[in-house]
């Protein structure tokens, strides 16, 4: 049987660091119509659906003919958010794209989507960046996560501070940055949403901490590239002027 794989875009108006970020104008159209239409680029997925508690974002969404679920303004995260959405949606696996990621490539979209399309598809996928030993702004920069993986690639943790733990210096040790890019299989992302929020979740503010707390594997994908997603507005201001320059060649 083919695998129907949807992407779905969180998106809320409410953002703690820079206000109405999704709406934020970039060349002319807000953020998030540039991460949709990056989305809609992708060869693997069918389909692309914004979900939102946001009227005012639903409505620039469909002006432009995306399609839009309207969820509910409880959902604790954005896997939350997209689990009510997928309910409403008929989909084997579905892609947690953040909806500040304006850059995103469609080709890392895919690569994250890989795996369900093998045999042993994984309960998760996602995304990881190689970090060289001596960068140690990104390996110490407590907004960019970090993971460790096990022999297979699939994931033992997740951590805002630097993992491993550099006790002994070992020319071989490789640091990983989590690209917060996820796929999941239908079940897993409707079993996540019954989950309450996990003790190294909330201690960390990780959501995928919730899934290995109980049980399910994330399967590790490594990426080089890396495109600059939105937080504050310095990352605002890099990701215009990216798109200013790539709009005038």
């Amino acid at each position: 049987m083919p695998v129907k794989a949807v992407i779905l875009i969180p998106a809320r108006l409410d953002s703690s660091r820079l206000e109405k970020k999704m709406l934020a104008d970039i060349e002319g159209e807000p953020l998030i119509i540039h991460t949709w239409r990056q989305a809609l680029k992708s060869r693997l997925a069918e389909r692309v659906v914004v979900a939102t508690d946001s009227r005012e974002i639903a409505d620039v969404l469909e002006v432009r003919g995306a399609e839009v679920v309207m969820t509910s303004p409880q959902a604790s995260c954005g896997t939350e958010r997209i689990a009510e959405a997928a309910r409403r949606i008929d989909g084997d696996v579905f892609v947690n794209l953040q909806g500040d990621e304006p850059l995103i490539s469609p080709e890392n979209i895919d690569l994250a989507l890989q795996p369900f399309f093998s045999d042993n598809p994984p309960d998760c996928s996602t995304l990881v960046f190689p970090l060289q030993p001596d960068d140690r702004l990104q390996i110490e920069d407590q907004h960019l996560v970090k993971v460790v993986m096990d022999s297979k690639g699939y994931a033992l943790y997740f951590s805002r501070s630097p993992i491993p733990f550099r006790r002994n210096v070992l020319p071989s040790t490789t640091f990983y940055r989590h690209i917060g890019l996820y796929a999941l299989s239908a079940g897993v992302l409707e079993q996540f949403a019954t989950l309450p929020p996990s003790m190294l979740e909330q201690a960390e503010s990780l959501e995928q901490l919730r899934l290995l707390e109980n049980g399910f594997r994330i399967q590790c994908v490594t990426t080089l590239v890396d495109n600059p997603g939105v937080n504050t507005a310095e990352d605002l201001e890099l990701v215009r002027s990216i798109i200013r320059a790539s709009s005038h060649r």
